[in-house]
């Protein structure tokens, strides 16, 4: 039998998929102080699902990948108001066009990748708002700068006149219970504030929390909280 589409049926679905994202959204909202702003971690999802969640108030959207940045932002044209966030890992040849097309990137996870940025900045007009991804706890699989490392990288980065640094950035290593996690989202905050007793103030971001522990996130001074299967799944 030929399968004949049905508006109505097509309508009724869309219906549905903002509806849960509505609700999911609206209790996810409850739950997070004024002063912190979530992203909706986009990543995988429909261009309908983000649809659902602009018309639900979300303007703040979290990718990985900077095509898939790129595809969207083509299919969003007519919403222009969103700002998008680069949060997976940001390799060296897609710099450039990462700080042409979004507006905030979360994972400078590296000085030479600092470096790049620096250098595109003036070329391209663009200045997004970046933070450095740090590791507060011993994690191979993740990317960022250990706390000694980085310290010993301020003074190169202080000579980068480009960067529009505005905080930190962490992603918990697997595993770890939730006293655990909250001493790593304390340790990053006490980091920021080290940071900015040595002159960085304006280092004042925290970007921490996923779907699983962004509760534990805000309690420990989050300031953005990067949520994607609680809102889209």
């Amino acid at each position: 039998m030929q399968n004949i589409e049905n508006p109505a049926t097509e309508k009724i679905i869309d219906a549905e998929l903002s509806d849960r994202i509505a609700s999911r959204l609206n209790a996810l909202r409850e739950t997070l102080p004024p002063s912190v702003k979530l992203v909706a971690v986009s990543k995988y999802t429909s261009v309908a699902a983000m649809r659902a969640a602009y018309a639900a108030g979300i303007r703040d959207f979290g990718e990985s990948r900077i095509q898939e940045i790129s595809q969207k932002q083509q299919e969003l044209q007519d919403l222009p108001d969103i700002t998008w966030h680069m949060i997976g890992h940001l390799q060296s040849n897609k710099v450039k066009q990462a700080l042409s097309i979004c507006d905030w990137i979360h994972s400078i996870d590296r000085l030479s990748l600092a470096q790049q940025c620096d250098r595109f900045i003036p070329e391209l007009k663009r200045s997004p708002k970046l933070c450095l991804q740090v590791k507060l706890a011993h994690d191979p699989d993740k990317f960022g700068w250990e706390v000694e490392q980085l310290l010993a990288d301020l003074p190169t980065l202080l000579q980068c006149q480009n960067l529009n640094l505005v905080g930190l950035m962490t992603i918990l290593p697997l595993g770890l219970d939730e006293t655990q996690a909250y001493q790593v989202f304390q340790d990053t905050a006490k980091l920021a504030e080290k940071l900015r007793s040595l002159g960085w103030t304006n280092i004042t971001e925290l970007s921490m929390g996923m779907s699983g522990d962004y509760a534990i996130a805000v309690k420990a001074g989050a300031t953005l909280v990067r949520v994607g299967s609680r809102i889209f799944s």
